[in-house]
């Protein structure tokens, strides 16, 4: 067996899997410790986009972990600061880590927020954890299968579109400001279409929630690589569906595109299909 087929194969797939759990799962302890503790946030972009230390200290005790695992990988990290990600190499893992997605929801009290790691070798996804430290489950899977709290996930057949559940993060702020009336127009017509549409503000554990059935669909646009790598494995192990949304950018794995439609088993929603090309069309003419 050559370099390749081992760094592919289900055995090692499994060994990312248990190494990205056990360096979650020490970043959940401090999340848990400091939820609710008068958190200082400070601002990114914008009055919205939010950091605290948390993210910066659960980024450093992740990194730590999974480059103890695999010293021969490095770290893709929201939080990452610069020099202590391990170095960039071909053909080797790749970690995919956002420290705390829904940083909002986490500073303003809100138990919807996760620790996010995926692993990939070239641009390959092979496994992934999305941890809910409030909850305490535990979403993994290998390059075989997903688990919840290392019971399989198999969810069944998801309902027609009138009788579906939608996640999104759309619209929010920015997206605002870039779609206009737009953005309102298609949420309105989401409302309409699906059972019912809730905005949770956290990418990771939203598409979990659609790999564990709990949702049917979720759709982003204008995300990050960390916001949906390990949530976009997931949901694939467990049989559900997820694309890409490019928009133009050519060469791109599907979870490292700026937008994306996620699906469980058998779903087909035409409302997210339409809404991802009116805004195509809208973005593309400006």
């Amino acid at each position: 067996m050559n370099d390749r087929q081992v760094q592919t194969s289900p055995h090692f797939a499994e060994e990312l899997r248990l190494a990205a759990l056990k360096a979650a799962r020490q970043a959940a302890v401090l999340l848990r410790e400091s939820f609710r503790a008068n958190v200082q946030a400070e601002h990114k972009s914008n009055a919205h986009d939010l950091v605290t230390d948390i993210d910066r200290r659960s980024q450093q005790l992740i990194t730590a972990s999974l480059l103890s695992a695999q010293p021969d990988s490095w770290v893709l990290g929201e939080e990452q600061v610069s020099g202590d990600q391990g170095l960039p190499a071909s053909g080797k893992v790749q970690w995919i880590v956002d420290p705390i997605d829904g940083t909002s929801n986490f500073v303003h009290g809100v138990a919807f927020f996760c620790i996010s790691i995926a692993a990939a070798v070239d641009g390959q996804l092979l496994a992934a954890v999305v941890l809910d430290p409030i909850s305490g489950e535990e979403f993994t899977a290998n390059s075989t299968a997903a688990f919840l709290n290392e019971r399989r996930l198999e969810p069944s057949a998801r309902p027609e579109q009138s009788r579906a559940n939608l996640m999104t993060d759309y619209p929010g702020a920015e997206s605002m400001l870039k779609d206009g009336e737009l953005s309102m127009k298609i949420f309105g017509q989401w409302i309409q279409d699906f059972a019912t549409v809730r905005r949770k503000v956290c990418a990771a554990l939203e598409l979990a929630h659609v790999a564990a059935g709990w949702c049917d669909a979720s759709i982003g646009f204008d995300t990050k690589v960390w916001d949906v790598a390990a949530g976009a494995h997931l949901i694939r192990m467990a049989k559900g569906t997820f694309r890409g949304l490019s928009y133009g950018q050519p060469g791109l794995a599907d979870h490292q595109c700026p937008g994306f439609i996620a699906q469980g088993p058998g779903a087909n929603y035409p409302s997210l299909a339409a809404a991802a090309e009116q805004i195509h069309q809208l973005r593309a003419s400006i």
